[in-house]
């Protein structure tokens, strides 16, 4: 009996390959992972998990018996990122933090102060964050883009012994009042030959 797989000759061009990198403030078309390294958030641990689900709405009919073929709608889509940075760095802590003013203090000399708020500014929103991954058959990355990002679930600060510390982070992209109409996120998948 012949063997039954998805496994063709075009697998090994479809793979994405390791953890990816996250940047702050990714622009399409113009950054790449090697000229763009100041805006890296930082190693991370466990890779990164991207969620993008839909919240649909079955329009109800009298009739119907069920869910029915074209009677849904998209009311509209929530996409996180999530993942562990493995680095403690102001800039970590604060993405985690979400509300918060980090300011160089003058009565400790060599620290700065992140001060968590009871308020989210505009201000506190990410423009977007991106996940950049390598796909196998491609010399150009996969990039995920998630807009007006903010992290929801606050932070988690665990030391151990024997071990680094990791900040777990998930963040959520969020509509902008100025186009209601543009879904929070972007996946551009590069074009393999």
């Amino acid at each position: 009996m012949a063997r039954i797989t998805g496994l063709t000759s075009t697998t090994k061009k479809n793979l994405q390959l390791d953890a990816g990198a996250l940047y702050k403030g990714w622009v399409m078309g113009t950054d790449t992972p090697g000229s763009s390294s100041s805006k890296l958030i930082g190693a991370t641990v466990g890779g990164t998990t991207f969620t993008a689900t839909p919240e649909v709405r079955q329009i109800s009919v009298d009739g119907a018996k069920g869910p029915t073929k074209g009677y849904e709608t998209i009311d509209s889509w929530t996409a996180t990122l999530a993942f562990t940075i493995k680095e403690s760095t102001k800039t970590a802590l604060a993405l985690a933090l979400a509300a918060c003013d980090t300011t160089t203090t003058t009565s400790l000399s060599g620290y700065s102060k992140l001060a968590a708020r009871e308020g989210i500014a505009d201000t506190d929103y990410v423009s977007n964050i991106a996940w950049v991954g390598t796909i196998s058959g491609s010399s150009d990355p996969i990039v995920i883009i998630l807009k007006n990002v903010l992290a929801l679930t606050g932070l988690t600060y665990q030391a151990q012994d024997k071990n680094e510390a990791g900040v777990p982070v998930t963040l959520t992209a969020h509509y902008d009042v100025s186009d209601l109409d543009d879904i929070p996120f972007e996946i551009y998948m590069p074009d393999i030959a």
